[in-house]
């Protein structure tokens, strides 16, 4: 089998089911037929052979058995692990959460005859779109698949090779088509966006990018947007927090009907013959609008890389930019542990002539107790230490993330305390906040603002009463938002207390009958129909909860049975709270260069959740010992 990815075929079908974008790739498919050929003629007694399928399927092949999974498996992405449904050959008779990812069809051609198997197809689910990628493996591969399809035990046990996991692990392919399936989900949503990096306040970037900028355009891609200013803050390496901007050079796709001659093009460029080589969005469509310059060939000892078409001219710098987002579930209960984790990466934008090498030691891996970690592919890793990593990289162009990880938030929530509300009538509820933020946070680590929202999707709010000790009040229909910090009052250095008392009080609640007996609220957008037919158990389970639910007791009447929460937003600058860093003085660049490394970095808040004290909430079950 060739080394690295290649792809059989692709399809992206519609909500309906149906196929609205195929493309197959004739060289990977004469190489899965010989292939297919071979092995087929070396195990002569395998029963398994009649499962391998010679050719990709047609469109109306295809749909139709995706059709038929979902309604075998219950719903798109299926059960995910064996259940009393589950049928012997299905995915979830494998009894592995990956098949809700990496699905298999069984393929009934329209000559008739026995249905054969087409694995691995890389499920990607992007808005409207159902995205399936075809990756090519061997047919050895696709034989141990079915195998697995048809065990008599449910799980994996110990030690035993013979699970998906362990041969996933044998086909980096899988990871290729992800890349691809992503990729082409992105650009038919129009969520095609570069990586963010915020510089300090200054001119335009410059450079060929920059005269590229608003150039690039194609039937149905919009043409690429300057570069906005934001008001976002770079850290300099003295820790000093200043006014900055955000350099992009990604286009900017707005919400549009699927455009096939755009992805025809970007599939073209992206990936010839199957094989991926460059799946970036805009180094694709900036060399379909400007082609390649002759002037700015590389030396002849060098090899230009696919993944730097243009090599930039003019003034030159390094940009670094550590994006980190927590995510939290705050309980305040002594029976439920708080839950606090930061996911992060490094963004990097490289504007040096010719085709350097930068290398730099990553420090703060060990307080940031890092779990996950990834490297774009162009970084070399070569040691690895207990505290810090050497990392070097041939950059790419324009904007790229540098490195992805999960690590533990070893300052502590930037917002702890606890969010209390009780219901002392049908249509009143009494609340408390007492919060912290920013407790044993210091220079230079900055808040810039800071948000709770009460949110009550099922009730109609129609006043509040209740003084916040700090900030401003705002309500709709459906929340309460509590300012607690605005844009131009950061918080450096100090921690501040925060508490807010109130009452709250909702349009009367009223009700009615809905078809099978149950009893919907006046308020609810949603319409009632029969669920009787509802084969997706997804949508069911949604259809239920939204509609045929009972009343609720008087103590949570507007959660519907639901669980009560506050959201909190915020946003903090000056470094990281992982402790994850990159000092610009120990940054080294080959051929030596005297360019200027900047370095920022921010936090955002991701599922930031206050749970009801007094009310209902779910926690993750921990094993005991």
């Amino acid at each position: 089998m060739p080394g690295g990815c290649s792809i059989r075929a692709l399809w992206i079908l519609n909500n309906f089911d149906a196929v609205v974008f195929s493309r197959r790739f004739p060289v990977v498919e004469r190489w899965w037929r010989e292939a297919c050929k071979t092995e087929n003629e070396s195990c002569i007694e395998d029963p398994i052979k009649y499962n391998v399928l010679p050719l990709v399927p047609t469109d109306s092949e295809l749909a139709s058995a995706f059709a038929e999974r979902k309604r075998r498996e219950g719903s798109v992405r299926g059960f995910g692990v064996r259940v009393s449904q589950s049928t012997e050959g299905s995915d979830s008779w494998v009894d592995d959460p990956i098949t809700r990812h990496v699905i298999g069809l069984y393929i009934d051609t329209e000559e008739g005859g026995e249905n054969h198997l087409l694995w691995p197809l890389i499920l990607h689910v992007k808005g409207p779109y159902c995205i399936l990628v075809l990756p090519q493996v061997e047919p050895r591969h696709l034989k141990a698949y079915a195998r697995l399809c048809k065990k008599s035990d449910c799980g994996n046990a110990v030690g035993v090779d013979d699970s998906l996991s362990s041969l996933l692990l044998d086909l980096p392919s899988i990871t290729g088509a992800f890349m691809v399936a992503h990729a082409i989900g992105d650009i038919i949503t129009g969520d095609v966006v570069e990586p963010e990096v915020v510089v300090s306040a200054s001119p335009s970037v410059g450079g060929l990018l920059d005269s590229l900028t608003g150039s690039i355009g194609i039937s149905g891609i919009s043409s690429r947007a300057k570069p906005v200013a934001a008001p976002v803050a770079s850290t300099a390496p003295s820790g000093a927090a200043a006014a900055g901007t955000v350099a992009s050079d990604a286009p900017k796709l707005g919400s549009r009907p699927l455009e096939k001659d755009a992805l025809r093009s970007f599939i073209s460029s992206a990936m010839p013959f199957g094989t991926p080589v460059d799946l970036s969005y805009s180094n694709i469509f900036a060399i379909k609008v400007n082609g390649f310059p002759s002037s700015e060939l590389p030396p002849q000892d060098l090899k230009q890389p696919a993944w730097k078409p243009y090599l930039y001219k003019g003034k030159q710098r390094l940009l670094f930019t550590i994006h980190e987002t927590v995510h939290a579930a705050m309980y305040d209960r002594d029976e439920i542990p708080d839950s606090l984790s930061v996911s992060g990466q490094i963004n990097c934008r490289a504007e040096l002539e010719g085709m350097p090498d930068v290398s730099f030691p990553l420090t703060g891996l060990n307080s940031a107790h890092v779990e996950v970690l990834s490297f774009h592919p162009s970084a070399q890793v070569p040691e690895q230490g207990v505290d810090k990593q050497a990392v070097m990289f041939s950059p790419p162009l324009g904007n790229f993330v540098l490195m992805r990880y999960q690590a533990i938030c070893g300052l502590g929530p930037p917002v702890k305390g606890f969010y209390q509300l009780s219901m002392v009538s049908e249509d009143e509820g009494a609340f408390l906040f007492k919060l912290c933020l920013m407790e044993s946070y210091k220079a230079p680590l900055t808040m810039e603002f800071c948000n709770v929202t009460m949110l009550f999707p099922r009730r109609r709010v129609v006043s509040f009463d209740g003084t916040p000790s700090i900030g401003t009040v705002s309500n709709n229909e459906h929340s309460v938002e509590w300012k607690i910090m605005t844009s131009g009052r950061a918080l450096t250095g100090r921690s501040l207390e925060a508490t807010f008392p109130g009452t709250v009080k909702f349009a009367p609640w009223q009700t009615q009958r809905s078809s099978s007996g149950g009893t919907v609220d006046e308020d609810s957008d949603i319409e009632t129909d029969n669920t009787n037919n509802v084969v997706n158990i997804e949508e069911f389970l949604m259809e239920k909860m939204n509609m045929d639910l009972p009343p609720v007791d008087l103590e949570e009447p507007f959660c519907w049975q639901a669980y009560n929460y506050a959201k909190v937003s915020f946003k903090i600058i000056g470094a990281s709270i992982s402790g994850m860093s990159i000092d610009p003085k120990s940054v080294s660049i080959y051929p030596a260069v005297k360019a200027p490394v900047e370095f920022s970095a921010q936090v955002t808040s991701g599922d930031y959740i206050l749970w009801n004290t007094l009310g209902k909430c779910p926690s993750v079950a921990t094993a005991k010992t």
